[in-house]
Order: C-alpha cells, then sequence, then structure tokens
C-alpha cells in the first residue's frame, strides 16, 4: 500500500511538473496580449528627428525618462543645452490655452527658431504661437487649421492620358493642347489655333502630356494605342451606410495583359512641321517615360523598359533630324531591377550621367559619357552593394550614398553612409561602428548626426564631423533598464550557411521572457520573400508584431531572408527568377536546423509558419512544396498564383511572355501536393491581391481532397485579418503545433 502510495505521489508531481512547463495556457495567451503594452514606452533617450537650423546648430526633441526635452546643440562649440526654458514656456502656455501644461509634455509641434534664437516660432492645438524669449511672452499669430486628409489615388488607377489640360510655351507664347485626339497650339495674343498633327484618332490619339522644348520652338507629344482594360470586383457585404451589400471594382492589370503602346513626335513651331519618330529601338514597351529636353533643346531624352525588364534604355532624340540614339543599355539574362534599384542623375554641365547598374554583379555607380554612352569610369566598385544616393555633390563633384555588405563577418545587411569623389576615389565611410545606421546631415554636409542600433543593441546618437574624424559628441545613449525590467529579451542575430555551403544567411531569433532552456519550443517562421527588399529587422526595436505576441504562447519565432531576396549580389537576387515558389526555403531550412542543433530546445520537428500579401503566397508554398519540413501554414491574402496578381510586380520576377514557369509556382495549380495543417485569411475587400486568388487556392484544395480552414473577413482589406485574423492564427499554431486546445475567447479577451 506504501509503495502504491508512492507511485501515486511520483505520478501527481509529474503531472504538476507539465502543467507548470505547459504552453499555450490561457496565462501564456494573457501575457501574448499584454507585451505589446507592457513594452511601450520603456526606453528612453531615443531622438527620432534633427532639424538643423542652420550649418552650425540643430534642435532636437529627446524622449528622456521624465517626458519630452527640447534639446539645442551649437555644433562648433560642442554645446548641448535645453532649447529653452521648459518651464517658463509651459507657464506662459498654460494662460493662453487656459489649461495645465506640463514642462516635461509641452504640446508643441512645428518648432522653428529665429536667426538670433531670441524667438520660436510654433503650433499647439489649433493655435499657431510666437515666443519671445527674454520674457517668454506668446503671441497669437494665426489661427491655425485642421490637417485635412488627402485622398490618395489608388495604386492600380490608369494614368489619364486626355485629361484635356493646356500647356503653356516657355516664353507664354502659345499654349499646347489636344483636340478631336490631334494636337493644336493656340497663339495666346491673337487666340488663333493651328492643328499640328492629323493622324490622331480614337484608337491612337495624342496624350495631352506635351513637352514643349526650352526654346519653344519644338513640341514633343507622343501617341498613345490604348491597351486593354482589365478590373477585378469584389463585394462589400457588410457596409457602413447600406443594409443591402456593394459592388465594387477597381482598374487593375494583370500579367500577359496587353499594355498601350506609346509614339513620341516632333513638331517644329515655325514651320507647322510633324517629323516622326522611328520606334524601332522602343518596340516592345512595358514603358516610355522621364521626357526630358535637354537645356540647349537640341533634343530631348526619355527611358524605355521593354516588357519582361531584361532590356533598360536611356534614349536622345535629336531635334533637328528626328533621329534616335541609344545613350544607355543596360541588359540582363534576368532581369533589370528598374523598380528598386535604377538610378540615374544628370550632369548636365558636363553632359554626364550617373547611373546605377548591376552589370559587375554588384548595384554600383557608373559615370557615363552621355553623348555616346561610353563608360568614363565605375564610381563605386567592390562585393558590397550601394543602398540609396543620398546627395549628388556637383561643385565638389563627390557622392553621398549608403551602402551595406562592407564589412566581412558582419551582417551584411547593415546601413553605411559614405562618399566617393566622381571619378571613384577618395572613398571615405563616415559610419564604421557594428550597427544599422540613420545619418542627419548639416545643410553644407559638413557635420552630421549619426543614430545606431541592432535588434540586439539600444541605440547611440552621435554628433560626428567630416573633416575631422576626431570629433565625435554623444549626444544620447538609450536607457533600456525599464524595458529589461519587464522579463523583455532581445532578439538573436543568426547566421548559418545557406544552399551553397558558402553564403552565409541572416536571421533573427526571437524567445519568450518566460524562455526556459529545459522546455521545448515548437518553430515559427515569419516569412515575406518579395524579391523586392530584404525585410529581417536591423533596428532596435522592443516589439515586433508579428513576431514577439506569438513567441509568449510558448513558441521560438524566427524570420530569415534567404536567397532570391534583394540588398545581396546580383546572383543572390536572381534565384527568384522565374522561380517565385523557392522563396529561399533551402537555405531558410538550413538555418533552422543550424539553429536548432545549437540550441536543441528548439524542435525542428514542429515548424510553423505564418505570412501576409507575397508572405502569404510563401506561407501557402511553404505546405504545398516543402511539407516535408513545415507542419502548420498561416497564409493571409496570397497570390497564390502570380498570373492573377498585379502586372507590375509579377512580370518584374517571374517575365514575360507567361510561361510555363507561372503554373510550376502556382499554390493553386500544385494544391493536390499540399501536406501538414493550412489555415488561410483573406480580406473580402483585398484590392492590392485579387481576393480571388485565395478563393482560386480553396476551390483547388477543396477538388484535391485536402482539409484546411478558411477564414474570410467582412469590410477587410489586405492584411494579415486585423485582430481577429490574429487570433485565429494563434489558435491555430497553439492547437496544431502545440497540441493544446486554446483557451475560449471570453476568458483571453476581456
Amino acid at each position: 500500500m506504501e509503495l502504491v502510495s508512492k507511485k501515486i505521489v511520483i505520478l501527481i508531481t509529474f503531472f504538476i511538473c507539465l502543467l507548470s512547463q505547459a504552453q499555450g495556457t490561457l496565462k501564456d495567451y494573457q501575457k501574448a496580449n499584454a507585451v505589446d503594452s507592457l513594452f511601450r514606452n520603456k526606453v528612453f533617450n531615443t531622438p527620432k528627428e534633427f532639424n538643423w537650423i542652420n550649418n552650425n546648430n540643430f534642435w532636437y526633441v529627446n524622449n528622456a525618462k521624465g517626458g519630452k526635452e527640447f534639446f539645442r546643440v551649437d555644433v562648433k562649440a560642442q554645446n548641448q543645452t535645453a532649447a529653452f526654458n521648459h518651464e517658463r514656456l509651459a507657464t506662459s502656455l498654460s494662460k493662453i490655452l487656459d489649461k495645465e501644461i506640463v514642462s516635461k509634455q509641452l504640446p508643441i509641434e512645428n518648432l522653428e527658431f529665429s536667426k538670433d534664437f531670441l524667438n520660436l516660432v510654433f503650433t499647439t492645438d489649433s493655435l499657431k504661437i510666437s515666443c519671445d524669449l527674454n520674457n517668454y511672452e506668446l503671441t497669437k499669430i494665426k489661427e491655425g487649421h485642421k490637417k485635412t486628409q488627402r485622398r490618395n489615388g489608388y495604386w492600380g488607377d490608369v494614368f489619364d492620358e486626355q485629361s484635356k489640360k493646356e500647356v503653356k510655351s516657355p516664353d507664354l507664347s502659345y499654349t499646347a493642347f489636344v483636340k478631336n485626339y490631334n494636337l493644336y497650339i493656340k497663339n495666346i495674343k491673337t487666340a488663333e489655333e493651328t492643328q499640328l498633327s492629323y493622324d490622331g484618332s480614337k484608337g491612337f490619339y495624342y496624350s495631352s502630356f506635351i513637352e514643349w522644348a526650352p526654346n519653344s520652338k519644338k513640341i514633343m507629344a507622343y501617341k498613345v494605342r490604348p491597351g486593354e482594360e482589365h478590373k477585378i470586383y469584389f463585394v462589400e457585404s457588410s457596409p457602413k451606410d447600406q443594409f443591402q451589400p456593394k459592388l465594387q471594382n477597381r482598374d487593375y492589370l494583370k500579367p500577359g495583359d496587353q499594355l498601350p503602346f506609346k509614339s513620341p513626335q516632333l513638331f517644329d513651331i515655325i514651320s507647322k512641321k510633324q517629323l516622326s519618330i522611328a520606334t524601332d529601338l522602343f518596340q516592345e514597351q512595358y514603358s516610355i517615360s522621364d521626357f526630358d529636353w535637354k537645356d540647349d533643346s537640341s533634343g530631348f531624352t526619355f527611358e524605355f523598359n521593354q516588357r519582361g525588364h531584361q532590356v533598360y534604355r536611356v534614349l536622345e532624340v535629336n531635334a533637328t533630324d528626328a533621329k534616335v540614339k541609344i545613350i544607355i543599355d543596360e541588359t540582363s539574362a534576368t532581369f533589370v531591377n528598374y523598380s528598386g534599384k535604377k538610378y540615374r542623375y544628370n550632369l548636365k554641365k558636363t553632359n554626364q550621367i550617373i547611373w546605377a547598374s548591376e552589370r559587375d554583379g554588384w548595384n554600383h555607380l557608373y559615370l557615363i559619357d552621355a553623348n555616346d554612352g561610353k563608360v568614363k569610369n565605375q564610381i563605386t566598385k567592390g562585393s558590397w552593394p550601394i543602398r540609396e544616393v543620398i546627395k549628388v555633390d556637383e561643385e565638389n563633384k563627390q557622392i553621398y550614398f549608403t551602402a551595406s555588405g562592407l564589412d566581412k563577418n558582419q551582417d551584411p545587411y547593415l546601413l553605411h553612409y559614405c562618399r566617393i569623389d566622381f571619378d571613384g576615389k577618395n572613398f571615405k565611410r563616415l559610419t564604421t561602428e557594428n550597427g544599422n545606421h540613420k545619418v542627419s546631415f548639416s545643410p553644407d554636409y559638413q557635420f552630421y548626426v549619426d543614430q545606431y542600433s541592432s535588434v540586439d543593441k539600444a541605440p547611440v546618437t552621435l554628433l560626428k564631423s567630416i573633416a575631422n574624424p576626431k570629433l565625435e559628441m554623444k549626444l544620447q545613449q538609450a536607457d533600456i533598464s525599464d524595458l529589461l525590467n519587464t522579463g523583455w529579451k532581445a532578439p538573436e542575430v543568426f547566421s548559418a550557411k545557406g544552399r551553397d555551403g558558402k553564403t552565409d544567411i541572416w536571421g533573427i531569433i526571437v524567445r519568450p521572457t518566460t524562455f526556459d532552456p529545459s522546455r521545448s519550443y515548437p518553430i515559427i517562421e515569419y516569412i515575406y520573400a518579395g524579391p523586392q527588399d530584404s525585410f529581417v529587422p536591423k533596428n532596435f526595436q522592443p516589439y515586433y508584431w508579428s513576431m514577439t505576441s506569438l513567441a509568449e504562447l510558448g513558441f521560438i519565432v524566427v524570420q530569415i531572408d534567404g536567397m532570391g531576396t534583394s540588398n545581396r549580389s546580383k546572383a543572390f537576387h536572381d534565384v527568384c527568377w522565374k522561380n517565385l515558389k523557392d522563396a529561399g526555403f533551402p537555405d531558410r531550412k538550413l538555418w533552422m536546423q543550424a539553429a536548432a542543433a545549437k540550441y536543441p530546445y528548439m524542435n525542428i520537428d514542429k515548424v510553423g509558419i505564418h505570412g501576409t500579401s507575397a508572405g502569404g503566397q510563401n506561407a501557402g508554398a511553404a505546405l504545398v512544396f516543402n511539407s516535408d519540413f513545415y507542419d502548420v501554414a498561416v497564409s493571409s491574402c496570397g497570390c497564390h498564383d502570380n498570373r492573377m496578381d498585379k502586372m507590375w510586380w509579377n512580370e518584374q520576377w517571374m517575365g514575360y511572355p507567361i510561361g510555363s514557369e507561372y503554373e510550376a509556382c502556382s499554390n493553386t495549380a500544385n494544391a493536390a501536393q499540399m501536406g501538414g495543417n493550412l489555415m488561410l485569411i483573406l480580406g473580402e475587400l483585398d484590392d492590392n491581391v485579387d481576393p480571388a486568388s485565395t478563393m482560386q487556392f480553396a476551390n483547388a484544395l477543396i477538388k484535391a481532397n485536402k482539409n484546411f480552414e478558411l477564414v474570410t473577413i467582412p469590410g477587410m482589406g489586405h492584411s494579415a485579418g486585423g485582430d481577429y485574423g490574429e487570433r485565429k492564427r494563434r489558435d491555430y499554431f497553439v492547437q496544431h503545433l502545440l497540441g493544446v486546445t486554446p483557451p475560449t475567447w471570453d476568458k483571453i479577451y476581456k
């Protein structure tokens, strides 16, 4: 009997231990709900903007522990002081606003200093106020106006070529306009109209986008042969303003659709003659754009993007004989990344062009002779890419730019600021610290504020000098002590070799605040493998909506940039070409396997994945093409067949004309291969990715007799599903990765 009692005690103790180590419990859910608020406003001394008053002075707002602090910095004196007396300004504001204002929470915006620093102008509430800093007397300047929200046009709207606008000549002698599909000019003094073209028609009309030569003697106008119309439709089931549903539609060109064809024409105003421009150098058009007359009116240039994006040209038309010549002919066996890396800067005084190209395998700058298109010299060079041109200093013949991958054995995505001469000499790094940098330059580019951080290192803010590298003044050092007191754990930066056994793949690991290395944690990957960029966070940040809360439920959550994404070499990027189903999965698997080998508490036998938009396509592909590794996926508003999605994004990576590779990469066409547990989340009003893409995938899964969950959210647009989608996603992972029945929502979300 005593032996039986001992066994019962042991069993009870065992089950108590199991329960105490349970994951996906009500307590875990409550913590997952709380961490966003728990971590918020726990990081101090991380100013966001630096406002230069002149070359030697700037001000900024610091988020100090006690409240907002306004600082003014005298650069030459290396002196940082309060920008004004906070207490006195608060007292004055309390009187004029007739309410108590606290000095550490001054409600002021749009701050401006006078040149002598004796006056301030700022806005607060609905007032614009001037402050005399000698006595802190306030004067109302005028009643402020409430901000009106400007309605942005829908991204897919077709450009209106027939807007009926008139365009005045530079000398104000004529206006040019389109009437009856043809080009006309009108003498402003006499109101006499003259028809210049006679070949316009409804099916091939002149656009009202008209460009006069600077000398007013020539006009460039182009004819347009319209492309096809393609609309997507969806039903708004539950509109706020009526009981019955509404049918909505959007302009939405898809891969393979017929595009407009533009034919530039040249007109001589004096002779009233039309000069036809041969189109053989820009026939297979995706677009022609950026028409720009030369200052001497001798010709104009424009850019031609060939359909399929393997040829991109800068062309010049001679204004005398209308002959076309190629200035720059950028070609690629895969794709020219026009949508993310194209850069052109015209040096008109020297008739040269600064041009970005990946022709040597990395994104770099070249100096091009605009007369004959020959490369005068490569400006930047090395096994690293430029990321953005910040400034072209024509006077000193220098370029300021950002780059990444400059340091071996460090994260190759970290941004650094650099300067180089037009001839490629005197390369100078302005930032060297191991971190992701953001710089604010003085107007004369002699001084700069450098703020850097990483996901596991809090921001440091420094004042530096370009001429004097020894000048380095610490403005702020982030304070994260309150954040650490909550139990917050920094993400870990982790790298492992990719599919080639040579290339480092980089990502981060997010652990819960309750992390215990003795437990076993399923892995969830948050994925977005769109080739247009890289996506793993690089800046310090306490909370990641897509990862932090999920981790609290009892998971290890990771994010990775695999091959096929941008901001590495051209070869690294080209993996995506006509192969979006790849999504870097071979690299992602190896990365997680390496992490699990180092950290045995990462359960490599239970792996989930979730993503939105292109990430939704990736999450679906994880189970369609990679169910040997991934067990559970939640896919939100995914493009599950690239033929169903927007033209510009998909043809950039999948190519044109449409080939068999589109079907080979389709989750829908290959739905019968799907394994594991899948949840699809869809907003019924998604006008970014056609909702029919998800519905067709669901239809294919049903026909293939696959079990899955479909969550359609009324009134929702392109998103991860909002709060409802987040709840469904959490429960799905808890149920299928942890094997736990989630608590009821009335207990979790009170």
